[in-house]
């Protein structure tokens, strides 16, 4: 769903991030507001102040995103269901959770958190909308108010729509795992509601194409593409948990991988290695002590007439939390750490002694063997 992201702050220990994507959206809503929203709502102020109350509208908007992530953050802390952080890209905000929630209740009430942030908000901005308007605030002021109080209004309704996973969505599954007692089956019968709103999303946004609302129906796609993938990926993830969770790495890795010498050059690397067993990633390893690994990619970044004289100690990566596992580790552990590095491989170790490689094409075979032999939908 992300691509490159960069953190800005920490708040009550959660990192705040912005996705590269926010960037756009930035511009986009800063722009809207400057050349059609004020403009025809306040008419007849300079050019400069309709840009200036963009600026505030869209920072204000990027604080009420946060404030409304913050509040699903907080309650997710006190059931104590871990949060990265939390990112905002194209479409919103996100809080991003290593875990499902352990009971319906606390899915339920952290949900709503985020809703509930919206309409305070919207109420608070409406308040100070109407004490301005008494105490004769200036017309700029009043403006961006009325726009606050408005869009987190908005952000609040829609965000209930029950279309898993939209918040609604959440309480809708909530309320049907209270219902049958089976996540599973609640969060298949949420997701199914949530796709099926993202299909209606595209196709009110190709008629407004079709209409000559080029803009408006293109956005209203593109939320509705990316509910319907959403909805599909949290399914499919409540179903690996399932599949993977008390299963230890060592049932998938795979053992007496190929090893190399630190001091094995480049070249020798790759014509003797890479080419002959077409792996990614080798495990380097010294008198049987495990040092690091080093990638294709790694070489790739080598000026090919230097593979002759510099070796793979050069450019290994040495072991660390973030490419090495023990082999009792549980494998939804290894599938987020996977998740968070990037690594699609990792080195399972036993008291710095190399054991295995797990990989996720094996880990992803095995869950989809598993979902055709149960018949698991």
């Amino acid at each position: 769903m992300f691509g490159r992201q960069v953190t800005l702050f920490e708040l009550f220990g959660f990192k705040v991030q912005i996705d590269m994507s926010w960037v756009f959206l930035a511009v986009l809503v800063t722009w809207s507001l400057a050349a059609g929203f004020f403009p025809l709502v306040h008419e007849g102020l300079p050019l400069s102040t309709y840009w200036w109350m963009a600026i505030a509208g869209a920072l204000g908007l990027f604080g009420s995103l946060i404030f409304h992530e913050l509040s699903h953050s907080l309650v997710a802390r006190r059931y104590g269901i871990p949060i990265k952080g939390i990112t905002l890209f194209i479409f919103g905000g996100v809080a991003h959770m290593d875990e499902e929630p352990p009971s319906a209740k606390s899915e339920f009430l952290m949900a709503i958190a985020g809703p509930i942030a919206s309409v305070l908000l919207s109420l608070g901005f409406y308040a100070l909308l109407q004490a301005g308007t008494a105490y004769q605030f200036p017309v700029p002021v009043l403006g961006v108010a009325k726009y606050l109080s408005f869009i987190n209004g908005l952000l609040a309704a829609f965000n209930l729509i029950p279309a898993f996973p939209l918040d609604g969505g959440r309480v809708f599954r909530a309320a049907l795992w209270r219902w049958k007692g089976d996540l599973r089956w609640a969060t298949r019968s949420a997701s199914m509601v949530g796709s099926g709103f993202g299909i209606l999303l595209i196709t009110l946004g190709l008629l407004s194409v079709v209409r000559g609302a080029f803009i408006p129906g293109i956005w209203w796609a593109l939320i509705g593409m990316f509910l319907r993938a959403a909805a599909k990926a949290s399914y499919v993830q409540v179903l690996s948990r399932q599949i993977f969770e008390g299963e230890p790495v060592r049932r998938f890795m795979t053992v007496s991988p190929v090893t190399v010498t630190p001091d094995l050059t480049l070249r020798a690397l790759v014509d003797n290695y890479v080419y002959r067993y077409l792996h990614e990633m080798y495990p380097v390893a010294s008198d049987s002590r495990l040092i690091g690994c080093i990638r294709a990619k790694q070489v790739s970044s080598v000026p090919r007439e230097e593979w002759d004289r510099r070796t793979v100690r050069d450019v290994l990566t040495p072991c660390s939390a973030e490419n090495t596992v023990s082999a009792d580790t549980d494998a939804i552990k290894a599938l987020s750490i996977m998740k968070r590095t990037g690594n699609s491989r990792l080195l399972v170790t036993e008291k710095d002694r190399l054991i295995g490689i797990l990989v996720m094409k094996d880990m992803l075979k095995f869950f989809s063997l598993k979902l055709d032999l149960e018949q698991i939908e």
